[in-house]
């Protein structure tokens, strides 16, 4: 058993394929016998989920951005106590589809809000969690491309329907974060096949699995094999 574990986070605009690529690096990792642990936010928890289903309800359209931002970081929090710490003190690998990037991006960038104060509020939130690297997806294309990829099989939550301009904001202001940390944030662009992608978010992890860096091991054959079992999960 690992004596400390790795958390990372996927990050992106609406669209970007996160949840996709969450789940490839899930699945090779888990075929190599470690214990992995995937999230999203808001949710991974009963009272995330319950947060989550509140704050992306497009009935909820009179929300103010402030308890918007503050269901976030409760949401946040819980996760981080409940799952995120217990999961990397047994050694755990958490991977977490968003996380508090997300926060500055959307909240910050996104809405307006002071960015010293949410900086102030993922601490807390955070409670000394923070990724070891964050996998940032970008579509490659303009934020309208990216919405039609995240709804086009299904209705825009509350977030999603907040506009172009806003989510052109958002998608700036995660390169703005990629730039303030590029040790950390890795940038990918997912203009490619799924597997082809999916060769450059292993890269970007080699250092931290060097086994993810090795030709003889990630074939494309290997990378197919990924996608077909995403392809038949998301068919079912």
């Amino acid at each position: 058993m690992r004596d400390k574990g790795v958390f990372i986070t996927f990050e992106g605009g609406d669209g970007a394929g996160k949840s996709t690529h969450l789940f490839f690096v899930a699945e090779a990792l888990r075929n190599r016998g470690e214990k992995v642990v995937c999230l999203r936010e808001p949710g991974g928890t009963i009272i995330g989920e319950q947060l989550r289903n509140t704050v992306l309800d497009p009935g909820n359209y009179v929300m103010s951005d402030e308890c918007e931002l503050l269901i976030y970081e409760a949401a946040r929090a819980q996760l981080v106590s409940q799952v995120i710490r217990p999961a990397l003190e047994t050694g755990s690998i958490v991977l977490c589809d968003r996380f508090s990037d997300s926060t500055v991006a959307y909240q910050a960038y996104g809405r307006g809000i002071d960015r010293d104060f949410i900086d102030q509020a993922n601490h807390f939130a955070c409670n000394e969690i923070w990724p070891d690297r964050t996998i940032l997806l970008q579509t490659g294309g303009d934020a309208e491309f990216g919405l039609e990829r995240a709804t086009h099989d299904k209705h825009a939550d509350r977030v999603e329907m907040a506009g172009v301009d806003f989510h052109e904001r958002v998608n700036q202001g995660y390169l703005k974060l990629a730039e303030e940390d590029p040790e950390r944030i890795r940038v990918i662009v997912s203009d490619e096949g799924k597997a082809q992608t999916a060769r450059k978010v292993f890269a970007e992890l080699s250092d931290l699995f060097p086994w993810m860096g090795d030709p003889r091991i990630c074939t494309d054959s290997f990378f197919e094999v990924l996608e077909m079992k995403r392809d038949l999960m998301g068919r079912k």
